[in-house]
């Protein structure tokens, strides 16, 4: 165990020092909105691309996988509504708080992270966690939030959901990627190198934003913060172990994959759509603030938990 959390210490340790530098005021909210947007449009763009380029197809949608994953979180997806509304919580509450239940940071810190320590495997896994994530959850987000406060939905929020999901950088990326990888055509080499040199800059780039926007986040609402976190944190990788090896077996690399995925902290992009609705955006504020703390221990127990299973 102790050699895995040496190996995942740089990666919260950039996350970390992206938070200091966030908290002394030397890299202001501004500053980490622009090296967000560098990372979101371009640097992990080109690493994305780059990574689908290279797999087929088959290596990336694999259906049992697809299945077990979308089980899993669909179960923690309506206990996290369940118990919210149980609170007696408006729906639209209730889906942001489902949302930080079962949607990880995985652009930014998983894709990397995963890859580094599990090799070019993970590769595949990764990017069919973050698709599933991307079209499936973040289209169900909007639809209850925009069905909740309009009482319906109509053909212009569909449109705006399609316009917005085809305009998502990450799923642009991986969608072109893909459409090259079936032409059979290699990368050319300076097209290749281009892709690794800025995609080589997702990496540091994405990690120190996040910390930096950890910065100005407050720990409000800690007794639904925590719970949430937990969710995310336990319960979340818990239900996908279970669905990947148990309900529907997933071979056991993408399995593995798979859980540690689940068990990354909360994403910032909830926290954008929170904020945007303005849902609860204090709560998955500290939500996501908690979970990323506690997530450099769950991380490395779940990765050394699947490198013996």
């Amino acid at each position: 165990m102790l050699p895995i959390f040496v190996k995942t210490l740089p990666f919260f340790a950039l996350i970390g020092l992206g938070w200091f530098a966030g908290r002394i005021r030397f890299f202001p909210e501004i500053a980490t909105e622009y090296l967000t947007r560098f990372v979101f449009y371009f640097a992990l763009s080109a690493m994305l691309f780059r990574f689908a380029a290279e797999l087929s197809l088959a290596r990336i949608f694999d259906p049992a996988f697809a299945a077990a994953y979308l089980i899993a979180c669909t179960s923690v997806y309506a206990l996290v509504f369940a118990v919210a509304k149980a609170r007696r919580v408006t729906t639209a509450e209730a889906a942001i708080e489902a949302q930080c239940g079962v949607i990880g940071n995985t652009g930014f810190l998983g894709v990397p992270l995963m890859i580094a320590l599990l090799g070019p495997m993970a590769a595949g896994p990764m990017l069919m966690v973050l698709t599933i994530d991307l079209i499936v959850f973040s289209s169900l987000i909007t639809l209850i939030i925009t069905a909740s406060k309009e009482g319906a939905l109509d053909r212009g929020s569909l449109r705006r959901l399609g316009l917005g999901l085809a305009r998502n950088p990450m799923i642009v990326s991986m969608a072109a990627g893909i459409a090259w990888s079936a032409t059979g055509w290699p990368l050319a080499d300076p097209a290749l190198e281009f892709l690794m040199l800025l995609g080589a800059a997702a990496t540091p780039a994405a990690l120190f934003a996040i910390g930096a926007s950890l910065a100005s986040r407050s720990a409000e609402r800690l007794s639904v913060a925590l719970w949430l976190s937990f969710a995310k944190l336990v319960l979340h990788p818990a239900a996908v172990a279970l669905a990947a090896f148990v309900v529907i077996p997933v071979e056991r690399p993408a399995a593995g994959v798979m859980v540690a995925a689940a068990a990354l902290p909360v994403a910032g992009n909830v926290y954008m759509l929170a904020r945007h609705y303005g849902v609860a955006p204090q709560r998955v504020s500290a939500s996501i603030l908690i979970s990323t703390t506690f997530s450099i221990l769950t991380v490395t127990l779940v990765i050394g938990w699947i490198g013996t299973a």
